[in-house]
């Protein structure tokens, strides 16, 4: 399964839209960078946060979930308590190419101050809006900067197209857009 190029990404975006807005090149100026890299895509996180708390003293249960789990953040920072967890979403809409599968890592700007970034795969024909999980693994106070880059997405081509993508099986998180909470 290889891992596609700059050109393949910016080709795939520009002229399909696989990821808008597309940012042709990294773009740093102060900020946590973003856009187009080697054999990736850094993308942001956009200032809507959903963070963890246990002021309702509630069971995080992913069969039954309980919107009491969390506060809502609409802030441009956000700050994630310590040994706590926030979802997001990106603030780009992506449209997977049915012979693609993307893996997302965590950058190692956040990385080496102990917040970790989980994504499952993006399968091939998901579309949507990416919700991020932030987990701050520190004992202190961990900051966000929405709009600027948290992550970085790799691209794989497969040998063949699955017999049965992602939106064929009707995905739960298809066409998700703001922060989406687990579902069954």
């Amino acid at each position: 399964m290889p891992i596609l190029s700059d050109s393949w990404i910016k080709t795939m975006s520009e002229e399909h839209g696989m990821i808008e807005p597309f940012e042709a090149g990294q773009v740093r100026g102060g900020a946590i960078s973003y856009g187009l890299s080697s054999y990736g895509y850094d993308i942001r996180v956009a200032p809507e946060f959903k963070v963890f708390t246990n002021v309702h003293n509630v069971v995080v249960d992913p069969k039954h979930f309980d919107p009491r789990s969390f506060v809502d953040v609409h802030e441009q920072t956000c700050i994630i308590p310590p040994n706590s967890f926030a979802l997001a979403r990106t603030e780009e809409y992506f449209r997977v190419p049915r012979n693609v599968l993307v893996v997302c890592v965590g950058k190692s700007t956040y990385a080496r101050c102990g917040i970790i970034v989980n994504v499952t795969p993006l399968e091939p024909t998901w579309e949507g809006y990416l919700t991020l999980e932030i987990s701050n693994t520190t004992p202190l106070p961990a900051k966000i900067y929405g709009g600027e880059g948290i992550a970085q997405l790799l691209f794989f081509e497969g040998n063949e197209e699955p017999s049965v993508a992602y939106a064929e099986r009707n995905g739960k998180y298809q066409h998700q857009k703001g922060v989406t909470l687990p579902r069954m």
